[in-house]
């Protein structure tokens, strides 16, 4: 019989408030998210001081840990600042900080004992050596350098009595343990510093020195050649191999994410996980779960460095995406037995759609819109973006969860 190593961690990303609850709503053990300052993703909107204590608070209500990032390698002007959002951070007591840079570290340790630290992937701890140098150093979890294998990752998780933690989904960037200078040299944007501009994801052609303007292709389609373009990493298929090779916390990545993308992944991963720690023996992948990833807007999966395989760390070169781009609807803020839900409308919806409700758990129904109702309780054909309807529906339901269009 199969034995569960132990309790495995579903960490999931919060880029603000309302995705911050998606993910707890949807299954998500921790979060992890960043104040408006010294993270590496200074675009996803990130939580005011007054927006961390209110996460924070609503999270451990709902008994679900806080990870908060300070994960920039920072600069020499910084370093007061920096001591100060410690201070800050000590007051607001998440469940842990997630901090790249040795100085950091080093001033964390000073300044906030009692918050535990995790060491970033930009780390690139790669062996089990360095894990060890770690945890002398106070550290309590280590996310892995990417680049790992899964057996490598299973020696560390014998050798190393720390905690550890890999992404298993999202976004990969192409550069080593994602420290990349292309958007500093190109845009003038640090990425290591929490501005970068993704120039992986452009179109490149090559110029000879002394013809000016012929561009010569690499390996393109209409649109260009993206030879820094990496695939999506999906470990989907792989849940027990993960667990049992001891890794503590499977991370997804998508801070910048809409709550569409976070209630898929989530979701499907949380039953995943829990089919699999249920009954390890009669594990199987539900088809339906492969189906709802596919659904979501992703470049190709691939498994990423895990299992060696080069194929699967190829560029992503026609930069193909894939899923369905515009048919997350919105969120139901209101349900009442009468078959009517009250959504907050992000794309366009029209009476006589059939739309799908992505809910937290169980079955997802779908249902025919037989009306739509404005803000002012009139009848209207389509309910337009940015803008809160009622939609009429087939079935009587009180669920909350995502609306989807079904094509």
């Amino acid at each position: 019989m199969k034995t569960i190593p132990k309790k495995i961690e579903l960490l999931a990303p919060a880029g603000n408030i309302e995705k911050l609850e998606t993910a707890i709503e949807y299954g998500a053990d921790a979060v992890y998210l960043a104040g408006k300052e010294f993270s590496l993703r200074n675009f996803s909107g990130n939580f005011t001081d007054q927006e961390l204590e209110q996460a924070i608070g609503f999270a451990h209500k709902a008994g679900v840990k806080v990870y908060l990032a300070c994960n920039i390698y920072s600069r020499n002007p910084e370093q007061s600042a920096i001591t100060c959002y410690l201070e800050k951070v000590g007051r607001l007591n998440p469940d842990a900080i997630i901090i790249a840079d040795p100085g950091i570290i080093m001033l964390a340790t000073a300044t906030i004992p009692h918050i535990p630290i995790h060491l970033s992937t930009q780390a690139n701890t790669t062996n089990y050596n360095t894990v060890q140098f770690w945890k002398q150093a106070g550290i309590k979890r280590v996310n892995l350098a990417r680049e790992l294998s899964l057996d490598e990752i299973g020696e560390i998780s014998t050798r190393a009595t720390i905690e550890t933690e890999t992404f298993i989904h999202g976004a990969m960037c192409i550069s080593y343990s994602g420290r990349c200078l292309l958007s500093n040299f190109l845009t003038g944007r640090d990425s290591n510093q929490g501005s970068c501009t993704h120039p992986c994801r452009w179109s490149y052609s090559v110029v000879e020195e002394q013809r000016p303007g012929e561009y010569h292709p690499l390996m393109e389609d209409n649109r260009g050649s993206y030879i820094f373009n990496s695939k999506d990493l999906c470990m989907l298929d792989h849940i027990p191999e993960l667990i049992e090779a001891g890794i503590t916390s499977l991370k997804i990545e998508g801070r910048m994410k809409g709550i569409s993308y976070l209630a898929s992944v989530v979701k499907t991963y949380r039953q995943a996980i829990d089919s699999y720690t249920l009954d390890p023996e009669h594990y199987r992948i539900d088809p339906q779960w492969r189906e709802e990833l596919s659904r979501i807007y992703h470049r190709d999966y691939c498994t990423g460095f895990y299992f060696n395989d080069p194929d699967q760390t190829l560029p992503n070169y026609l930069n193909r995406r894939q899923g369905m781009i515009h048919g997350f609807i919105g969120k139901i803020i209101d349900a009442n037995e009468e078959g009517q839900v009250t959504v907050a409308i992000k794309n366009k919806i029209s009476r006589g759609d059939t739309i799908e409700i992505l809910t937290p758990r169980g079955p997802n129904p779908r249902t025919l819109v037989t009306g739509i109702l404005d803000k002012n309780n009139k009848p209207i054909e389509h309910a337009q973006p940015n803008t809160c309807s009622t939609l009429e529906l087939e079935i009587d339901t009180r669920l909350k969860g995502i609306v989807r269009k079904v094509f």
